[in-house]
């Protein structure tokens, strides 16, 4: 069965382009031009990804990313912005998006995008959908170990909860608590979480963690994963000035520990 892909675009230039383009990739397509569309496309057709507009009519495609990810955690949406509003982006990203794609873009960096995003969507799925085989006998400590690592990183990436330090992170409702409060965290947050907590105590390379979580191999700034580590701070540290769980490690990445060690 070929991937269906929900396209939600109302100028005619872009959107008649993008069907014949996907379509003659072999992907099976749905072209809504509206926010009220798209939801509704979207609950019938149960598309494998998403490729929406951010300027559309009836709702904004914010308000169909939100509709969206109050009902599906895990189907990508790639967001299609107008070149140079950064702030696009950002919203976008911070609503859940998992990709964002700037106007006038080219088609084999969508192709390649659309492709990486549902290579991840289906990785993820099909891990989710298997089970945990035992290790081979006399395969040795070292054997066993590995094993065990690969099976906590398996269970942090599909874990519907994580756990660290006095934090507990509901990754069906998007809720981070702690202290007593619950805070919502994005789509992306909860990514990252579960890679810092998949690699506990592991130094992890700013470039490494762009093209784990983004999909895109970043050669230049690391402005944007940055940003979204000094906000996940604000929301599982005490003192974000003076992190315990997430650390810098200088011009190299980043370093979690889920139980601090002693100062």
């Amino acid at each position: 069965m070929n991937e269906h892909i929900l396209v939600v675009e109302d100028d005619p230039a872009i959107s008649t382009g993008l069907v014949d383009l996907l379509e003659g990739e072999g992907y099976e397509v749905t072209l809504v031009a509206d926010g009220l569309e798209a939801v509704v496309a979207f609950e019938s057709k149960g598309p494998s990804l998403v490729l929406l507009d951010v300027m559309i009519p009836g709702q904004s495609g914010y308000d169909v990313l939100r509709q969206i990810r109050t009902r599906d955690t895990q189907t990508p949406v790639l967001m299609l912005t107008a070149k140079g509003q950064e702030v696009d982006k950002v919203v976008g990203l911070e609503l859940g998006a998992d990709d964002y794609i700037v106007k006038p873009f080219g088609l084999q960096e969508l192709l390649a995008r659309i492709r990486a995003a549902l290579r991840r969507s289906s990785a993820s799925r099909s891990a989710a959908g298997s089970g945990t085989t035992g290790n081979p006998a006399g395969g040795g400590t070292a054997r066993a170990s590995d094993s065990r690592a690969a099976d906590a990183r398996h269970a942090a990436f599909h874990a519907d909860e994580l756990r660290f330090g006095d934090v507990v992170v509901n990754a069906r409702t998007l809720e981070l608590h702690r202290s007593g409060d619950t805070t919502p965290i994005t789509k992306r947050e909860l990514s990252l979480l579960r890679e810092f907590v998949a690699h506990d105590g592991e130094v992890l390379d700013r470039a490494d963690l762009l093209e784990r979580i983004w999909g895109v191999r970043y050669e230049g700034t690391t402005r944007t994963l940055d940003q979204h580590i000094a906000k996940l701070r604000q929301k599982v540290e005490d003192d974000p000035a003076n992190p315990r769980h997430i650390r810098t490690v200088h011009g190299v990445g980043y370093r979690f520990y889920s139980e601090p060690p002693a100062e």
